[in-house]
């Protein structure tokens, strides 16, 4: 029987890319000045969160100073801090913040992967290497079995869970889009939380915000009851 932890044990443990392999153990090896003193992750990055979530999030890969250096999903750089700030917004998290991999934040029903789960050279993952890392998606995919919605952060994303999907036709992506999935759930898209797309303008708060609260409303009811509120506001 498969499980989300013999999952986790199986990503950690892989070393099927070669130039993934080599790329994630040299940012790990020569580190960022600002983190010169910690050990970096190193490793391919498992999925995080609820194992009942009824919303799984999907990004891209792990950062080089972020998830490669902490260990977990979206941890340690500022996609991550938009992120978590969002899903706290929306209820799906217990705190605004994600800093370290043991730092006891709890996921409230939501889920947080990726569909290549090594760092990649300039955040651009080969064809053959998202085709190598997919069946780990697929594996969270079958056994995440209550998620109702699929918020997808940007194109690769989107491509990844339709191709997995078999969605026919599969219409443009774009912010905000919403699919209707052969399998039942319903996907929804936003632009990456890369800084290229928050520092622009191009993704803002109250844009991320809309897109988890269609995806609390699509799964059914919020996880947390109510929003969370910011007591700096």
């Amino acid at each position: 029987m498969d499980s989300l932890a013999r999952l986790h044990d199986d990503v950690v443990s892989c070393r099927a890319c070669p130039r993934l392999v080599a790329w994630r153990e040299e940012v790990a090896a020569t580190k960022r000045a600002a983190f010169h003193d910690e050990e970096y992750w190193g490793r391919p990055v498992p999925g995080f969160g609820d194992p009942d979530a009824t919303v799984l999030v999907v990004g891209l890969a792990p950062g080089a100073h972020g998830a490669n250096r902490t260990g977990r999903m979206f941890t340690g750089d500022r996609s991550g801090e938009w992120l978590y700030r969002a899903l706290w917004r929306a209820g799906l998290a217990d705190r605004p913040e994600s800093t370290a991999r043991h730092d006891g934040l709890r996921l409230l029903g939501a889920y947080i992967t990726a569909p290549v789960r090594c760092v990649p050279p300039a955040n651009k993952p080969t064809p053959a290497e998202r085709d190598r890392c997919r069946p780990f998606l697929e594996r969270e995919l079958a056994l995440l079995r209550r998620v109702r919605v699929v918020v997808a952060l940007g194109r690769f994303a989107y491509d990844a869970v339709a191709a997995h999907e078999g969605l026919r036709p599969r219409p443009p992506f774009a912010h905000g889009l919403e699919v209707d999935l052969p399998s039942g759930r319903v996907l929804v898209c936003s632009y990456h939380v890369s800084q290229q797309n928050t520092f622009t303008g191009r993704l803002t708060e109250p844009m991320l915000d809309a897109v988890f609260d269609r995806a609390c409303a699509l799964a059914g009811e919020r996880p947390h009851g109510v929003r969370a509120i910011d007591p700096g506001a």
